[in-house]
């Protein structure tokens, strides 16, 4: 079915036609698949559709649908469509798929709405409720990427959870929806850095190959607190949770995939570009405000160096995506639309980054903002299409514990698991 919301008086950007920033267009396009397990018992499905119309109300641009103008540009319309919502009872018990269900499997394939071959038209965000015999749910969601980056998808699941679980009287807050307020080129365009090399087009030489979806394994590691705090201590430095994990899994992968040690690896690290803008954006801005950082070693000295040095590394390629990069960036994009210019993301589904990764965090969400009334879920679920991406999510199970969510081919996957917590 599907839904839509009624608004007492028209929302202020109804009907507007909204184009894609440099920053949407930089996001791969594709929908992005999650789903959260809630065991017995679980919030009603009525509840949810109930909650969701409430939560989405200030959301105009997941209710419409994307259109092509006359030169062929893709645009969002806000014309108030609507969510899909697919409703099916699954006769088994959430426990036994779950533990079937590791990995991209036709399991775990099903949890999730089937992704549509073609966007432009079709719903930009569907739900499927999966209620088994047991009275569990899987809540599985699918949004196209163009619309949001992982801090607003986030942000707008856990307005719908709370939505759900404080009832009618909730009063969702009103994100900042301004996409065009985050892209304002200057008056006299200054392009510091080659973003068209960085962000969008490859040369030939780092070109990705392409690797059947069935060869590529989602994998999950969970890293207790304990290891964490060991791995800290060998940094020998105050650092991240992601930095220290993030240099650890850099090396094991790197290992892992048997690469010659005159050979370049980096990671593509995604970047929060809210706060780092000039001026900040507010941290509620519902769309895409990332970009990357990309600290590269060789692969000899990735898994000679210490801890220390590689967190280094990475602290000191993620520092330069500050305001001056980011202005160049929007200035870029600016003299990109002037010219008419189509901007592509350079990964898409399938693509092999290895020898690279490609890393995100969400490590400022934690379960219980998803707690739709009755617990939060037991199990999180994404899936992730391209070889050599990964994410860190708060573990549910142990306070100051991570679990990582990795897409690594499948010839790499036992080499991987063998080494995952040596800290040698």
């Amino acid at each position: 079915m599907m839904l839509k919301p009624v608004y007492r008086v028209p929302h202020p950007l109804a009907g507007n036609k909204v184009q894609l920033t440099v920053f949407d267009r930089a996001a791969i396009d594709t929908y992005v698949p999650i789903a959260f397990a809630y065991p017995a018992p679980a919030p009603s499905n009525e509840a949810l559709k109930e909650g969701l119309l409430r939560a989405i109300a200030p959301y105009p641009h997941l209710l419409g649908r994307f259109a092509v103008d006359g030169h062929g540009r893709r645009f969002l319309h806000l014309n108030n469509e609507g969510v899909l919502v697919i409703e099916v009872d699954v006769p088994a018990d959430l426990a036994d798929v779950l533990a079937t269900g590791g990995g991209m499997t036709p399991v775990v394939a099903g949890f999730y709405p089937t992704v549509p071959e073609e966007s432009v038209g079709a719903a930009l965000l569907q739900v499927k409720l999966s209620r088994y015999r047991c009275g569990g749910l899987l809540l599985g969601v699918i949004s196209h990427h163009h619309i949001a980056d992982g801090t607003a998808a986030s942000s707008f699941y856990c307005a719908w959870a709370a939505a759900v679980r404080e009832g009618k009287d909730f009063d969702v807050p009103s994100p900042f929806i301004d996409r065009a307020a985050t892209a304002v080129p200057r008056s006299t365009p200054k392009l510091v850095f080659d973003h068209r090399s960085i962000e969008f087009k490859r040369s030939s030489s780092q070109a990705h190959a392409v690797l059947p979806m069935e060869k590529i394994k989602n994998i999950t590691v969970h890293f207790p607190a304990e290891f964490i705090a060991e791995l800290k201590s060998r940094v020998g430095a105050r650092c991240s949770t992601f930095q220290c994990l993030l240099a650890h899994v850099w090396k094991k992968v790197t290992a892992a995939r048997g690469l010659s040690p005159d050979e370049f690896t980096r990671v593509r690290v995604a970047i929060n570009c809210r706060g780092r803008a000039s001026p900040p954006v507010p941290m509620d801005f519902f769309g895409n405000m990332v970009l990357w950082a990309f600290p590269r070693l060789q692969v000899r000295d990735l898994l000679g160096l210490s801890y220390g040095a590689v967190v280094g590394g990475i602290h000191e390629a993620v520092a330069r995506i500050d305001g001056e990069y980011i202005q160049s960036y929007v200035d870029f994009g600016g003299v990109a639309d002037a010219n008419g210019e189509e901007l592509a993301a350079t990964a898409t589904v399938g693509t092999m980054l290895c020898p690279d990764i490609e890393v995100d965090s969400w490590l400022g969400f934690t379960a219980h903002q998803l707690d739709f009334g009755t617990g939060p879920p037991s199990a999180f679920l994404p899936w992730l299409p391209v070889e050599g991406m990964m994410v860190f999510v708060p573990s549910r199970t142990a306070k100051g514990s991570v679990d990582l969510f990795m897409a690594l081919a499948e010839d790499h996957v036992a080499a991987f698991n063998e080494i995952r917590y040596s800290l040698d």
